[in-house]
């Protein structure tokens, strides 16, 4: 069943951005997991809810989810899968809207936090590499340079001096967290916070690290590669676990989000995988017909003007736009035929051009209402 992004909001499609953006907050807190613990239907809903105010609150994806549906967002992002995504988590969408409600940073909402067993989770980093049209049709291996966080080597990571180690939290008894009542908008609860002798670690460093002043981690260069495959699209992201920032005093590393940006082409405009260029021919190879050459990304290949062909008409090169992502085949090339109208005729041309005109001013159609199809190669 087609998705229907106004109905699992419960809003009309003429709601104002502030009508979508408190239907979206009102369902959010109803469905979020923090809330219905185990409740797969809920967690669904949640996620739900949450896609459809990421493409109604946007001018520019609701105008295409308007006029084209789920799928058309889907072909002019250039599909998706694998190991690339769209930069899309539900719960920092929550988190956003809610701040923007002036509910941010209470407890109990997040979907994960930036600690792991009582040590802090490195960052995710990211960063943005541009690709030509070429590069994108053919995949490629670029090579980047980053700056991030790495284990301290003299402490390994302890964030202790050499001969001492870490102790136990006394406050928290090594937990991280203690039991607090708190006020919160659903009103008086109990709730587990983190621990503010500790910061949440579950232990104290007492003598610290000189090299890395007690954080365990030191800012570091570093030049990695990242191989991005045929048929990524604007908003896709490569994920290169483990190159992000590590996390202080022995924590888990986080990851490098390579995000994509595709340069625009001179020649070609992007239609999910497909292609589309114009091309001019003579009037006298649109009502004859021809074979011409055209730029395609392999280079020039041949394409045959069929007789009688209008100008504006379209025709397709099939397997000649781009590699499918993660899936074989490749897109079409579209090429739109535009007859080339001279701005400063010769003498004898004009007068071709007025025994011409002669000769063809009874054979005009009327005026009609029309759309040039589609012709294939």
């Amino acid at each position: 069943m087609a998705k229907d992004y106004y109905v699992a909001l419960d809003v009309d499609r003429d709601a104002s951005v502030d009508d979508i953006k408190k239907a979206y907050r009102k369902l959010a807190l109803q469905y979020h997991p923090d809330r219905n613990p185990g409740d797969k239907t809920a967690e669904d809903r949640f996620k739900a809810v949450t896609e459809a105010y990421e493409v109604l609150a946007d001018a520019e994806k609701r105008r295409v989810y308007d006029q084209f549906g789920a799928e058309g967002l889907r072909q002019q992002a250039g599909g998706g899968g694998g190991g690339f995504e769209d930069m899309h988590n539900p719960f920092s969408v929550f988190e956003r809207v809610m701040r923007e409600f002036g509910m941010g940073g209470f407890e109990g909402f997040g979907g994960g936090g930036g600690r792991s067993g009582g040590r802090d989770v490195g960052s995710n980093l990211q960063i943005r590499l541009s690709l030509t049209l070429a590069e994108v049709a053919a995949g490629a291996t670029k090579t980047l340079r980053i700056r991030h966080k790495v284990a301290c080597t003299t402490c390994s990571g302890s964030g202790a001096k050499a001969g001492s180690a870490p102790e136990t939290c006394r406050e928290c008894q090594g937990r991280g967290q203690v039991q607090r009542v708190v006020q919160s908008f659903l009103g008086r609860m109990m709730t587990v916070i983190e621990c503010p002798a500790c910061h949440g670690e579950g232990r104290v460093v007492r003598d610290r690290c000189v090299d890395c002043r007690g954080e365990g981690v030191k800012q570091e260069d570093e030049t990695v590669q990242v191989r991005v495959p045929a048929g990524v699209a604007n908003g896709h992201y490569v994920k290169m676990r483990g190159l992000g920032d590590a996390g202080r005093r022995g924590g888990p590393t986080g990851d490098l989000l390579v995000l994509i940006e595709e340069e625009e082409d001179e020649l070609f405009q992007r239609i999910g995988d497909d292609i589309i260029t114009d091309v001019f021919v003579t009037q006298a190879d649109a009502v004859l017909g021809a074979k011409i050459e055209v730029p395609t990304l392999g280079g020039k290949s041949a394409l045959k003007i069929p007789p009688a062909t209008q100008s504006h008409s379209i025709l397709r090169m099939r397997g000649k736009g781009l590699g499918r992502l993660n899936s074989s085949g490749h897109g079409d090339q579209l090429v739109r035929v535009i007859v080339h109208t001279p701005e400063t005729p010769s003498g004898r041309e004009k007068e071709l051009l007025e025994e011409l005109r002669k000769l063809q001013e009874s054979k005009l159609p009327p005026p009609r209402k029309g759309q040039y199809g589609l012709v294939d190669e």
